[in-house]
């Protein structure tokens, strides 16, 4: 029954995969779309050992146990995958797939994406004057824009981090960075997107040593997170 069982997950993940190559992929920017992939195999997977251990254990209701599954995970792979290129182009890039993009100085918008969130990153430099937490006017056009974009996203999670370099006492830090993470918060929220919360992080998970000017530039940020649900939020600041 066992083998049974498993040979039904097999065939149900490989007819997701099958169908993910069939989806209208409207947005170019990004065409790898891995978290759909992820999520459907995740999700048949998971639909087929429901569909098993219903009291039935027929290779029917475990094909559609698996079906069903894998096409809810693949709905909220294909979303990340929607918002990430349509964050991207809405300000002017691409989807980064460079690990070392942030430690660019001359990058000053990275957009990433992993199998549960996606992540925008704004430099510092473009987005507030110095020891100021007062969005620029270039800041907040994109700002805008991301969040008209996520109008069309109703339900996903927008955490807004704001990062310091070591330059001054932490609590200083904290402040500063506080004040900017809720002002970037605030004008996501003026401009259509929903469910968004603010965290500040001091100095604390640092992109590159504090041992520079260089180095402390980079550090000096705000990084938004864009979540499917709650389950996988994570605390940037302990990264």
């Amino acid at each position: 029954m066992a083998k049974k069982i498993l040979t039904s997950i097999t065939a149900s993940a490989v007819a997701m995969f099958m169908l993910g190559g069939c989806v209208e992929q409207g947005l170019t920017v990004d065409d790898s779309y891995n978290r759909t992939k992820t999520g459907a195999l995740t999700g048949a997977i998971g639909g087929a050992i429901i569909g098993g251990s219903t009291g039935n254990h027929s290779g029917k209701r475990i094909l559609i146990g698996a079906l069903l599954g894998g096409a809810a995970g693949a709905a909220i792979g294909y979303s990340l995958d929607q918002q990430a290129n349509a964050v991207a182009k809405a300000l002017g890039t691409g989807v980064s797939t460079d690990p070392l993009a942030e430690l660019d100085p001359n990058r000053e918008i990275i957009v990433t994406k992993t199998n549960t969130y996606v992540k925008i990153m704004f430099r510092d430099s473009m987005m507030f004057k110095v020891n100021s937490s007062t969005p620029q006017a270039s800041a907040q056009n994109k700002i805008n824009k991301v969040g008209m974009v996520l109008q069309q996203y109703p339900q996903t999670i927008v955490q807004v981090a704001g990062f310091t370099d070591n330059s001054g006492s932490y609590s200083y830090n904290q402040d500063l960075s506080e004040r900017r993470a809720g002002n970037v918060a605030y004008q996501f929220g003026n401009a259509g997107a929903s469910n968004v919360s603010s965290i500040g992080c001091s100095y604390n998970a640092p992109v590159a040593p504090n041992t520079t000017a260089k180095n402390k530039s980079l550090n000096r940020r705000v990084e938004v997170y864009l979540y499917p649900n709650a389950n996988v939020q994570i605390n940037p600041c302990q990264q």
